[in-house]
Parts: C-alpha cells; structure tokens; sequence
C-alpha cells in the first residue's frame, strides 16, 4: 500500500500493533478541533494548513509529534527530543493505551498550546548550515571540485544539513570517504540524502 492509499480510518484499522493505543490518541486530539489527513503516511492533525501533532508508531512506544514541539513550554516535562540534531519536533511516547486516558487532559492543554503557536505565526529558529559540523573529508572533495561545491550549494539549506549530518555520522574516515564518494551523483542531481 503506498502513501496515497492510506487514510485515515485505513490507518487505525490495519495497525498491528499500538492499535487500542492510537485509538486512544485519536479520540483525545479529535476532541480538539483539528483536521485528519495523512502526510508522510501518519494520521497528521492541522489548523489552518498548519501541522500541529502527528501518531506514529515505533517497537518500543507510540507517540504523539509536534512539528513545532520545542516552542511549546512542556510544563509537566514531557516531551522528548527523537535525537540530538533533531530541531523542532518534540515527542511525546507511551507504551499503553491505560497511560494515554491518565494523560488525556494533559495532552488536550498541549494540543491547545500548540494551535495557539501555530495561530501566532511562530517559527523555529533553525540553525544555519554554517553551524553544522563540516567532516574534512568532504571539505577536501569540495575543495577540489569546483563543480561538486557548486551543486552542495546549490541544494537547499535542509539537504545540505541532511548530507552534513549523514557524512559526520560515520567514526572511520574511510567510512566517512565512502559514504561520500557513493552520494556525490546524487548531489549532481540536486538531490537529498533520502530523495
């Protein structure tokens, strides 16, 4: 089943797993007022055009997203960060549907919260590329060609942090090297890591 088949129902319905869990979230942001569609093939609630909270799934927890999470002032301390380069979005995960009723009216205040951020046309001040960590080895291609610099800054500003971050994660340099060799094309083509 590919993206553009799934909807919402389709979604709640097939889920093996978190299924009595994902109702339970349904319901409580339902309750909220927000439009269901799916983006990404996830249930994603928005106002206005705007994205306010996402379910997905994973092995060890479901949880609830928001795009725009680390505006929100998570009072009961709450939300978690999926991983360190991740900006914006902030979780919030549960592992039974028993934890989600106890937290319904916590996750309501949070929702309302951030409809009230996006309402206000607050945005997340991203870190520049600039301040991403650059690997040498990359730095040593892009300083021999010229061409290859050229098309890196010519991507946008969200790929060329995605291939930064990509290129940075390897511990060994001719790990680093390889990874960077098997993507220079795809930099050519204007494209992103995951494209």
């Amino acid at each position: 089943m590919s993206y553009a088949d799934i909807t919402p129902d389709s979604f709640f319905s097939q889920a093996k797993k978190w299924r009595e869990e994902f109702e339970q979230l349904r319901a409580i942001i339902q309750d909220c007022g927000l439009n269901e569609e799916i983006k990404w093939g996830k249930p994603t609630y928005t106002f206005e055009g705007g994205n306010i909270v996402l379910v997905h799934g994973f092995k060890e927890y479901c949880a609830i997203l928001f795009p725009k999470g680390v505006l929100l002032k998570d009072e009961m301390g709450i939300l978690v960060q999926q991983t360190e380069n991740v900006q914006a979005a902030r979780q919030v995960r549960f592992t039974s549907a028993d934890e989600i009723v106890e937290m319904a009216p916590v996750l309501k205040a949070y929702i309302k919260e951030a409809i009230e951020v996006e309402k206000s046309g607050l945005e997340v001040p991203y870190k520049k590329t600039s301040e991403f960590n650059m690997p040498v080895e990359f730095q040593i291609k892009l300083d021999e060609n010229p061409a290859l610099r050229t098309a890196f800054e010519g991507l946008t500003p969200g790929r060329q942090r995605g291939y930064l971050l990509f290129f940075s994660a390897p511990k060994q340099s001719k790990t680093r090297e390889a990874r960077i060799e098997k993507y220079i094309a795809k930099i050519f083509d204007g494209k992103g890591v995951n494209d």
